[in-house]
């Protein structure tokens, strides 16, 4: 199995789950959730990974650098 498929698969049974723990009830805005669920730690971690450096951790994420800072400070991450 890829790395790849292995991110999908957890992120298929997290959303099972969630679905499951709903009990019935109809979620709304899921695309949002997990986004905004999914964001953060993928910053820290990449962030950690590239031990700070916001040039090489925005190269890392495919996104530009002030793109990075933006979601830094969106999203609280101490950088």
């Amino acid at each position: 199995m890829t790395r790849s498929s292995e991110l999908a698969e957890a992120v298929k049974r997290s959303l099972e789950r969630y679905f499951k723990d709903m009990d019935g009830e109809k979620p709304t805005a899921i695309y949002d959730m997990v986004l905004k669920n999914i964001e953060k730690p993928l910053i820290e971690t990449v962030l950690i990974k590239a031990s700070g450096n916001q040039s090489q951790a925005a190269a890392m994420l495919g996104i530009d650098r002030n793109t990075l800072r933006k979601k830094i400070q969106q999203l609280r991450i101490k950088a």
